[in-house]
């Protein structure tokens, strides 16, 4: 097995976890290659383009290391196992402190692998040409720099849902739920829930609540109503873009899943408990 190790650059004990994940898998027979900005932590050459020189991704930082891995090498079948530097995330498979239970794991030639669905996200606009976006955990458009609301249509499979008058509007998957959508006050989902959740950000109505839909629906957000406040576009918190009136964004589930490893007794449900102080178990 060859791995490939990516790394935070700016987190301060990355360039000691670095090490002592390469050493822990190495020890284990594992051929290990760094990332080229990862290999610069330690004071060496890596490689730019590796998603096609290994077969498992280790994600060392934290969840939002993860997300940033995954955005890089695009969709793909490569599983991926995060490792957090601090506590344990809820997309990390472990802390730097497992990182022995990690490599025996992965040493054992069957690791532990979940499946997260994705969304598959188009911006389309007058030009007719859509760009295409992925999305692991949520697709935002939102208010931009004033303080203003903004109005939003949401269509569902090509029927109106609702006019929203809000700072904003989430579409997030399951893995999403426990992000961005959690704080606007959405509905935690099982990881595994064949759903999307549309949660609308600080609506003008009490009435406008999150719904629920099949992850086989497809989703429409538009801006709506003559008004000219900017509205911005975000998946994953990133790809930040100010989008024109006439845009519509069309959100529908990925056909590639993202693979995650997980070690034996770690499980959402735990990870929840201990990341919202929950009590049980």
């Amino acid at each position: 097995m060859r791995v490939a190790i990516v790394a935070h650059p700016d987190k301060p004990d990355a360039p000691v976890a670095v090490v002592r994940v390469r050493d822990s898998l190495m020890k284990k027979g594992i051929e290990v290659i760094l990332e080229e900005e990862t290999a610069k932590l330690v004071h060496e050459k890596g490689l730019a383009d590796f998603s096609d020189q290994c077969d498992l991704v280790i994600s060392l930082g934290g969840d939002g290391t993860l997300l940033e891995t995954l955005h890089r090498i695009g969709p793909t079948d490569l599983p991926i196992a995060g490792v957090n530097i601090g506590t344990l995330g809820f997309l990390t498979a472990c802390t730097d402190e497992e990182i022995d239970s990690l490599s025996d794991h992965l040493a054992s030639g069957e690791p532990n692998i979940v499946e997260r669905s994705m969304l598959q996200v188009e911006m389309i606009e007058e030009s007719g040409n859509p760009r295409q976006f992925l999305a692991l955990n949520e697709v935002v458009l939102m208010r931009g720099e004033t303080g203003r609301l903004v109005s939003l249509e949401a269509r569902v499979d090509g029927e109106i849902l609702n006019h929203y008058r809000a700072d904003g509007l989430i579409v997030a998957t399951p893995t999403g739920s426990t992000a961005y959508s959690m704080a606007a006050g959405g509905p935690l989902l099982g990881p595994h829930a064949g759903v999307f959740v549309i949660t609308p950000i600080c609506p003008h109505s009490m009435s406008n609540r999150s719904l629920v839909v099949g992850d086989n629906s497809i989703i429409e957000l538009s801006p709506c109503g003559g008004g000219k406040e900017p509205i911005l576009f975000s998946v994953d918190g990133r790809d930040i873009l100010r989008i024109a009136r006439e845009s519509v964004v069309r959100v529908s589930r990925h056909p590639q899943t993202l693979r995650l490893v997980r070690l034996p007794g770690h499980s959402f449900y735990e990870t929840l408990r201990k990341k919202l102080h929950w009590h049980g178990g």
